[in-house]
């Protein structure tokens, strides 16, 4: 079996590669990066490409022939989408529009999981959640409405063309190898960089009190998974823990892992455009398709992260 993971040179990317040679120890893996300087798991092979290349992107499923695609290259930094809007919007819909135009080529199309995001939720109320799949669609971020463009443009492919195209709608990932970009990572290299006495011991933060749904990415690439496994195409599935925690109880687990005395402060820098208080998935229909859960417990996520972050750092 081929099987194609874009983005494999990313945070989730790298965990599916591992899980998937674990999952599936006969097939062969290819991995799409933008740069060779991407480190691949090993046994993965690397792919150099920019996915928004049509001509590229044909010639590269036509080599390969896979017999699975999950597609999880994509601009994934909420705030860098308000900076360039277009850069995007481009990215993220123009390189699936060019995989699934690919995959109409192929003799037989490969079972392709699409990657979506809780960003598509948007402003819910407290009442609201946890959100299921018929949750309306509320985009407050050019990122949030690429990813929803994502996601229809799966259904509508899947309902013209009876692709097997299935959808994730994941909501927060948290784990080791995160980007520090975001939140707990950010939190957690700041700790880890006090208690090796390279910053002082100040963590600046920003709004603190907004909620989300963390999953660990451990769990979310075994749903990935589960649903081309055992999903149904066409149908769109919550990624999710089904329990919110708050960024101040992010944090506050964090810090109770350091022996360090550490001050919060709040940066405005940090701060977004469009405040979003609580996002909570649902992830039932998950569960009753393919059996899914997850496993991982929050307490576990932020001690691995902080643990990982330390090496990080001592690595320098």
């Amino acid at each position: 079996m081929q099987i194609l993971i874009t983005g494999a040179g990313g945070f989730v990317g790298g965990h599916l590669a591992g899980w998937l040679a674990r999952a599936y120890p006969q097939a062969t893996l290819h991995g799409t990066v933008l740069s060779r300087a991407e480190r691949l798991p090993d046994g993965v092979h690397a792919h150099e490409i920019d996915l928004r290349d049509p001509d590229a992107t044909h010639a590269l499923i036509d080599s390969i022939q896979p017999h699975q695609v999950y597609h999880l290259a994509a601009q994934a930094f909420v705030p860098l989408s308000f900076e360039d809007p277009w850069d995007t919007l481009h990215n993220n819909i123009r390189s699936q529009l060019n995989l699934i135009s690919a995959s109409l080529q192929m003799d037989s199309a490969p079972s392709m999981l699409v990657v979506s995001s809780a960003e598509i939720y948007g402003i819910v109320a407290p009442d609201e959640v946890p959100l299921n799949e018929r949750a309306e669609l509320r985009p407050t971020s050019p990122y949030s409405v690429s990813k929803i463009t994502q996601d229809m443009m799966a259904a509508q492919y899947h309902a013209s063309h009876a692709l097997p195209l299935y959808r994730a709608r994941a909501f927060n990932h948290i784990g080791p190898g995160q980007n520090e970009r975001f939140v707990a990572p950010a939190f957690a290299m700041q700790i880890a960089r006090i208690e090796a006495g390279l910053q002082e011991p100040v963590i600046y933060v920003g709004d603190l009190s907004d909620q989300r749904d963390f999953t660990d990415v451990r769990d979310i690439v075994r749903a990935y998974q589960r649903i081309l496994e055992s999903g149904r195409a066409g149908a769109a599935y919550n990624v999710a823990s089904n329990q919110a925690h708050s960024i101040q109880a992010l944090l506050d687990g964090l810090l109770a892992l350091s022996p360090v005395e550490i001050r919060v402060e709040v940066d405005p820098a940090r701060l977004r455009p469009a405040k979003l208080p609580i996002l909570q998935g649902d992830y039932t229909r998950l569960h009753t398709h393919t059996g899914w859960r997850p496993e991982i417990p929050f307490a576990q996520s932020l001690a691995d992260i902080l643990d990982d972050c330390r090496q990080r750092v001592q690595a320098g």
